[in-house]
Order: C-alpha cells, then structure tokens, then sequence
C-alpha cells in the first residue's frame, strides 16, 4: 500500500459492517429479553418460574375483576347436547339402513344411542348453571360465578347455563395431546390455559364456594377427590360438594364399603352430597349456606 493510500485509509468501521455486526448480535438468543425469550423460558431450569407466571396470570386478571367467589362444574367432556346427540342418532341410523349387516355402523348406532341417553347431563349442567347464575345477577354483592374447565361436554354446558343466563362465567383450559379447544360460551376475559394441572387445580379450588360434580372421567374422578381430600384433611375449608346422578354414583363408587374397610370415617360421607337434579344440586348449595330460594333468610 502506498504512503497516499494509507494516508486515505479509512481508519473507522463503515455503517455498512456496523449494521451487520450489530445484526449477528440481536440475531443471538442470549441478545433477546430473558422474559421475551421463548427459548430460554421453557428450559428445564425455568420450571418453577414457568408455575409462578401460571398461577399467577389468571390470579391478578380475575382479582383486577373482583371475582372472589366461583361454583365449580365437574363432569365429563364426552357429553353431547341433547340436539348434537339428536342429530348424530340420525345420521348413524341412515347409514346403518344403507348396509344393515355392516357391524363397524351397528357400533356406531350403538354409541349415538347412548350419547343420546347420557345427553340428559349436559342438559342439567347447563340448567345448574343457569339456575345458579340467576341467583348470582340477583345477588351481585355474592357475584357467584361459574367456573368450569372450559372444554366440551359437561364443561361447555356450564359454561352455557351462565351464557343463557345473561351472565359471565370461567373457562380454565389444559393443553393436552389432542388439543382441547375453548368451548365458545366461555366470557373471553375469563378464558385461561394451563399446561401444568396442579396450577389449574389450585385455581379450581381456591375460591370455590361450591363443587358440583356430574358423571364423568379420570379427569372428573381426579378433580373430586382431589378436593374431597383438601377438605377432609382440613387443607381447604368445607364448602358444598354435590355429585349429580344418583345412579351412576352409587354404581361407581361403594362409599359405605370404604367405611366398612375402614378406610374413611362415617363422617365423611357428610362431606358431599348426592342428588338426581340441578334443583335439588342448587338446593343443596342453599341450605349449607342457609339460602333458601336463592334469597338469604
């Protein structure tokens, strides 16, 4: 290089390369914001601040809303409304006339007749909810409001009883292997998604003023007892616990062998119980809180 060269030699990096130098730098993971890094936030290490923002997004929201008080709907997301199961009986009836001696149509004929028989339960869970959200919109100093798990099946009728009702209500939603959407009846400021299920089941629990339970699942065995225990070990405070159907529960579960083995006290069986009908589940409620009517005495 000549003396003139050097002399003119640009001794400063040009804008050109700082542009790409700084480029490769906000290109790198370690550059981004740690709450703004995806990457780094799911590593195993982050675990427990992963619970921590789990819980604690759904707890501000519903605070900065005031929502103290929830009744929670249990029962299973298998559960057709009475017009879906309607619908699918009559289309699993066409196909069958089409090929009568096609046994993979007779099964499907078979399961839509007893979706068609276990409907009756989305349909009481959807007039529940819509009984005990009357009572809430008459009483706006309790503000009771339907919390459900926000799929389908029983969590969708709850979720709808509150909707025909002219009231808002909960969705807390799990992400599953086969995705579990929303169902549409959730209030959109009140549609939550957990990845952890204690997280969700903390907040299932922690402002239950009641829990009812319609015929249901592992998920809905899980979400009972879970609370069953809470309160039989005094973890949680009493509230209401009510399973609805009297002849899937008795048939499910031998409570009065638990107490002949020993294994539960006779005076757990006061901790829940069991009727046939979302009046008499909304009754249930009333009397232990000394309401009659859905009036306070």
């Amino acid at each position: 290089m000549s003396e003139k060269d050097e002399l003119h030699r640009r001794r400063l990096t040009s804008a050109k390369e700082s542009d790409a130098a700084v480029a490769k730098i906000e290109g790198q993971g370690s550059y981004k914001l740690a709450f703004a890094d995806d990457d780094f936030l799911l590593r195993d290490d982050l675990r427990a601040v992963r619970l921590q923002l789990e819980y604690l997004k759904p707890q501000i929201v519903l605070e900065e809303h005031n929502v103290e008080a929830t009744i929670v709907v249990f029962g299973s997301a298998r559960f057709l409304s009475p017009e879906q199961a309607e619908h699918d009986l009559r289309i699993a009836e066409a196909e069958l006339n089409k090929a009568p001696q096609d046994d993979s149509l007779k099964g499907q004929l078979k399961r839509a007749k007893r979706a068609l028989k276990n409907s009756h339960y989305y349909q009481q869970a959807r007039d529940f909810a819509r009984i005990a959200t009357e009572h809430s919109l008459r009483r706006p100093d309790e503000n009771l409001m339907i919390v459900s798990g926000g799929g389908p099946g029983v969590m969708e009728a709850a979720n709808r009883g509150a909707m025909d009702a002219g009231g808002e209500s909960i969705g807390l939603n799990i992400v599953l292997p086969k995705e579990q959407r929303p169902n549409p009846y959730i209030t959109p400021d009140y549609c939550f998604q957990f990845h952890y299920f204690a997280i969700r089941k903390m907040h299932f629990v922690q402002r239950a003023r009641a829990l009812v339970a319609f015929p249901g699942g592992f998920g809905t065995l899980d979400e009972l007892f879970e609370t069953l225990t809470l309160v039989q070990t005094q973890k949680s405070e009493p509230v209401p616990i009510v399973l609805v159907g009297k002849a899937f529960w008795s048939q499910l579960i031998d409570f009065e062998l638990m107490v002949d083995e020993g294994t539960i006290e006779q005076t757990d069986l006061d901790l829940f119980t069991v009727v046939d009908t979302p009046e008499e589940a909304w009754q249930a409620i009333c009397q232990c809180y000394d309401l009659k009517n859905g009036k306070a005495i």
